[in-house]
């Protein structure tokens, strides 16, 4: 042994031993942080402890769970298995896993996604298990094609390392198909597809993460979408498709208590076919146990030890996680980006009895500290179940009770998990029985876990049972349902909002945008409908009252602006003419006459006197909360900006707020004082998310009050050519009533969730 790995090991075996009998405290990463200060190829230099082989897992979602139960199922099949099955899972919980590892036969590591370009050459792994790839924590990882290309370089420099990957997922193929022209991979073994065979006939989802190819950039045509991105994909330009599968999932059933299905395919050489039959619920599960059992078979265990390691799987680390308490059955599950949310809320759907369900997100570094994910979340799908109890709690609870509220559901307010049982417990709707679901993203979900362990000991519980959450939902639900919690006024004509582009706009959550608009409308008894103006459709905008436009990341930004290019004319003509209109980041710097595509300046649409260039010798992101000074709004306008452009205004145009908080920056580092957006006639751009409106009532407002003047000439033009005095003067009365009425609501909520990062960056 050399000396600087003597001293890693040493030093870290010493802490760690300091950690566990004098600090009473796992070890967690920190003897992997010391030994890596100590000698940076520790990973490298202690591969050799593993005899056999190793897998490494890798995917946004689900690669914890994954990553436990393919080792079980070594175990199972009489492997020697090192696994990090606490989930840490940067280069530093790998080194503190290999240092405790005396000698294995195999491992089986969950490694993060942006981490594995490090971590995989050095470890030299045999098989690289790629389950999905969704947005997830933006103002940390970036755009997808970021982790695609660390994803592309971890296999670069690792040729050995065969990879095997979840076929359904555009996203991963195209890594696949990028890995393959490597000329260092030119020798590589063949990678190895699964998927779902067909269709199982599942609700979709408002927001999915790749609805373009990345190869053309042309819209996908599906054969069938499962959730998200996946499903049976192809290009109708290039021809880029999912191909065919070298395992594959079919006649999946879903029970109230689990799921089967059949697993086929032919592996070094041989047919397999075999029955999975699984208490874990949920059509993610289905592609989980589908990627357990395909690498599984790859490394040489038999069905056998596969099928018995999933039927007793009983996971106690937070995710899917049983409880039985004061009573009552409680699922833990973890949750941190809109695909998991949706897919949890189809197991909470699908129970058709009482139930409460307690959400909880905070935004520590490892979540990510921007909250508007939560806005591509269909909290609406819970909106009309019975016998229903939601709260929101978490260090971002009122930002949760906001978006609820939107989605027609009422939300408490809660400190702790232990303050659900207390409010239910003399609640006769819901009953003595009802079930209690505790969802949490990653910093959440320790502290739940741990009262729910507590209360658990106290009550003197001896075991968890093993998950059976119902999940009937993937087999009822027809179609979301997108209908706000009061009746839609009838009478008066609708103000028309035109959501354009949300197929490609829609980034950060800036859809939320357009719910807010819609609610406070229908919460006024004004009548309002929103089109959403997709790729290849048309609108004509003289019949339109609002326009809202998104973010995107920069490729489908591009199809975003040659599409707009075509309706370039009638855009002006609607801003000249008056038309409100709220444009976020990407859609902001269109409106200007150039804006940034990558490193490249490209024409915009020349609407706004502004321009987006390269931010000069630097190509940071300004990324964090920020707070404006808005001239028409009694509060200060709270947000979160995430952007890599810099952009200028011409002499005499008005910015859309100047930064009054101590984090910030807004349009650009070099005006002075720092300012964010532009005013132009109705029109609002900036580059505030969260979204922008729905801790900004004030900013809704101050748009649906134009939205109402334009109706209302919209209105008078109609009555006029029809020579109807009389309705003219109605039409012009009820818009003014109507403009009063925005007034009237309750934003205490909205103000809430402002002043907690009003509170936070403003001294």
């Amino acid at each position: 042994m050399d000396i600087r790995l003597g001293a890693a090991c040493v030093t870290s075996g010493i802490l760690a031993w300091g950690l566990q009998h004098v600090a009473h405290r796992p070890g967690g990463n920190v003897p992997g942080v010391v030994g890596l200060k100590i000698e940076p190829r520790l990973i490298e230099k202690l591969r050799g402890r593993i005899h056999e082989g190793s897998v490494v897992v890798v995917g946004t979602n689900g690669k914890t769970t994954v990553t436990n139960l393919l080792a079980d199922v070594m175990e199972q099949a009489g492997r020697n298995v090192l696994c990090n099955r606490t989930g840490a899972n940067l280069d530093s919980g790998i080194a503190s896993a290999l240092l405790k590892c005396k000698g294995a036969e195999w491992a089986v590591l969950e490694c993060d996604e942006l981490w594995s370009a490090k971590v995989v050459p050095a470890l030299q792994p045999s098989y690289y298990l790629l389950l999905n790839l969704f947005r997830d924590q933006l103002d940390r990882c970036g755009e997808i094609d970021h982790i695609q290309d660390a994803i592309v370089s971890a296999l670069e420099h690792s040729p050995t390392t065969r990879l095997i990957y979840n076929a359904d997922d555009p996203l991963c193929q195209m890594i696949a198909e990028r890995a393959a022209k490597l000329p260092s991979r030119a020798s590589s073994p063949a990678s190895i597809a699964f998927g779902v065979a067909e269709s199982m006939s599942l609700a979709q989802n408002r927001v999915a993460d790749a609805t373009m190819c990345q190869a053309c950039r042309h819209m996908f045509v599906y054969d069938y979408r499962q959730y998200g991105q996946l499903g049976s994909y192809r290009c109708p330009n290039c021809g880029f498709a999912r191909p065919a599968l070298d395992v594959e999932a079919s006649d999946v059933r879903f029970r109230p208590r689990g799921v089967a299905f059949q697993l086929s395919g032919r592996l070094n050489g041989e047919e397999r076919s075999f029955e999975i039959d699984s208490p874990l619920s949920g059509s993610y599960m289905v592609y989980n146990l589908t990627a357990i059992a395909t690498a599984a078979l790859q490394t040489g265990c038999d069905p056998k030890a596969i099928t018995q390691a999933i039927k007793w799987f009983d996971p106690k680390n937070g995710r899917l996680q049983e409880y039985h308490i004061h009573g009552r059955d409680v699922l833990l599950n973890l949750a941190k980006n809109p695909t998991g949310f949706n897919q949890n809320l189809r197991i909470v759907e699908s129970d058709e009895g009482p139930k409460a369900v307690a959400f909880f997100i905070n935004t520590q570094i490892v979540d990510g500290f921007d909250v508007s994910w939560i806005w591509d979340i269909d909290f609406e799908e819970l909106a009309n179940q019975p016998h229903l109890r939601v709260f929101a709690g978490g260090g971002r609870k009122n930002d949760l009770q906001v978006r609820l509220k939107y989605a027609g559901i009422k939300a408490e307010l809660i400190d702790g998990i232990e303050e659900v049982f207390e409010r239910i417990a003399q609640d006769d709707e819901l009953g003595a029985d009802a079930r209690v679901y505790a969802i949490a993203n990653y910093t959440a979900l320790p502290p739940v876990k741990r009262q729910l362990d507590r209360m658990e000991r106290e009550e003197g519980s001896s075991q968890s049972e093993s998950m059976a959450a119902l999940s009937q939902a993937d087999e009822k639900i027809a179609s979301m349902q997108e209908e706000s919690s009061v009746s839609k006024p009838q009478g008066a004509n609708p103000v028309r909002i035109a959501h354009m582009l949300p197929d490609l706009l829609n980034l950060y959550g800036d859809g939320g945008n357009v719910r807010v608009l819609e609610e406070r409308l229908a919460w006024r008894g004004i009548p309002v409908e929103v089109e959403r103006v997709c790729y290849g459709d048309t609108i004509d905008l003289d019949d339109v009252d609002l326009v809202v436009l998104g973010g995107s990341p920069d490729k489908e930004q591009r199809l975003a602006s040659e599409e707009l290019e075509k309706m370039r004319d009638d855009l002006a003509a609607y801003v000249e003419e008056g038309g409100p209109l709220l444009a976020i980041c990407g859609s902001y710097q269109m409106l200007g006459r150039t804006w940034l595509l990558d490193d490249e300046e490209v024409p915009g649409l020349g609407i706004l006197q502004i321009e987006t260039r390269r931010p000069g010798t630097s190509t940071d992101r300004l990324i964090g909360d920020i707070v404006l000074d808005v001239p028409f709004a009694s509060h200060p306008v709270a947000g979160f900006e995430n952007h890599a452009g810099r952009t200028y205004l011409d002499e005499g145009v008005q910015p859309f707020g100047r930064v009054v908080s101590e984090a910030g920056v807004g349009n650009n580092e070099e005006t002075r004082p720092h300012a964010d957006g532009v005013i132009y006639k109705n029109v609002i751009g900036t580059y505030l998310h969260g979204p922008l409106l729905s801790k900004n009532p004030e900013v809704a407002d101050h748009l649906l009050e134009k939205a109402l003047e334009r109706r209302a000439k919209r209105d008078e033009a109609t009555a006029q050519a029809e020579a109807q005095e009389e309705a003219q003067t109605k039409a012009t009365a009820q818009a003014e009533a109507q403009t009063e009425l925005l007034l009237s609501l309750d934003d205490s909520e909205e103000l809430a969730a402002n002043q907690f990062i009003v509170a936070a960056q403003v001294r």
